[in-house]
């Protein structure tokens, strides 16, 4: 069965005495995913020589600066052997968070980033914290691992363990609120840039016919004809907007509020899906190594 909750449509699958909900554009988003990243894997993979010693390929010297990026930005601080055991679950765990990320900037209708989902990153922090115990009994011995929970004393047991979850918890959050309210903030800032376009078109259009003024004048000193005659026909044409667009304001507010938005729009969307995406991968990702290093130490 299928419900309603605000916008999203989620998927109710029953097993036995309880239901599992499911998103279907977040689950189709984060398998898409998934998918282009084996398809990248595989593509990188052809890249390498089959004779090592043969000159490298681009995809190569491409695929090599990224481990190395990962080595020694992201696990620099850790032992080696730790190092080299987790640089492709931490390799990997980047790349999907950041590829989560900008899925958004895609042309595709209906496609959101998996990351706006609190289920996928709490899924990631849980899997964060799993590999810490995981790790932590690998190095230090089962009975060591458990004996730093009773550290300083026996009695803070119970801190330790609501400071685990809170600590899982916050990574969780912190990626998902970072990615969704980006996503609002891009929601809530378009209807208003196109209100502010038609209220305030007066002065936009002042302020366009300005520019065409300025760059006909400066196409006219350079003797440059053509150009001047076709920049000189468009600036008469919007002169002439301007002029009956109190009558007929679509005319000219319309496209006025399309290039604004789009202009706004490209700019809204490197900061908060490249920019902020790229940011905020590298953070969860760093978190992840730093919690399994202490975890190891």
């Amino acid at each position: 069965m299928s419900s309603e909750i605000g916008r999203d449509l989620v998927w109710r699958v029953p097993v036995g005495p309880w239901a599992i909900a499911l998103n279907p554009l977040t689950l189709a988003a984060a398998l898409g995913v998934a998918l282009g990243l084996v398809l990248l894997g595989l593509w990188l993979r052809r890249g390498i020589p089959a004779d090592p010693e043969a000159p490298p390929s681009r995809r190569l010297v491409l695929l090599t600066a990224f481990l190395e990026f990962v080595e020694r930005q992201i696990l620099g601080a850790m032992e080696e052997g730790i190092k080299r055991a987790l640089l492709p679950f931490v390799a990997t765990l980047f790349l999907f968070v950041l590829a989560s990320n900008l899925a958004p900037l895609l042309p595709l209708p209906g496609l959101v980033a998996p990351t706006r989902d609190l289920n996928v990153t709490l899924g990631l922090a849980l899997l964060v914290y799993a590999l810490c115990h995981l790790y932590g009994i690998r190095v230090k011995g089962l009975w060591r691992h458990g004996k730093s929970y009773l550290e300083p004393l026996p009695v803070m047991l119970p801190m330790n363990l609501v400071g685990d979850l809170g600590r899982t918890l916050s990574h969780a959050f912190r990626l998902f609120g970072n990615i969704l309210g980006g996503s609002i903030m891009l929601a809530v800032i378009f209807p208003v840039l196109v209100d502010l376009v038609l209220r305030f078109r007066w002065i936009l259009g002042v302020l366009l016919l300005l520019v065409g003024a300025l760059a006909l004048r400066a196409l006219a000193r350079r003797g440059k004809a053509r150009a001047f005659r076709v920049l000189g026909l468009l600036w008469l044409g919007a002169l002439a907007l301007f002029v009956v667009h109190i009558w007929v304001p679509l005319v000219w507010a319309a496209p006025a509020a399309f290039l604004v938005g789009t202009g706004a729009g490209v700019i809204l969307n490197f900061f908060f899906g490249v920019f902020s995406g790229t940011i905020q991968a590298l953070v969860f990702t760093l978190l992840a190594a730093a919690y399994i290093q202490m975890a190891v130490e």
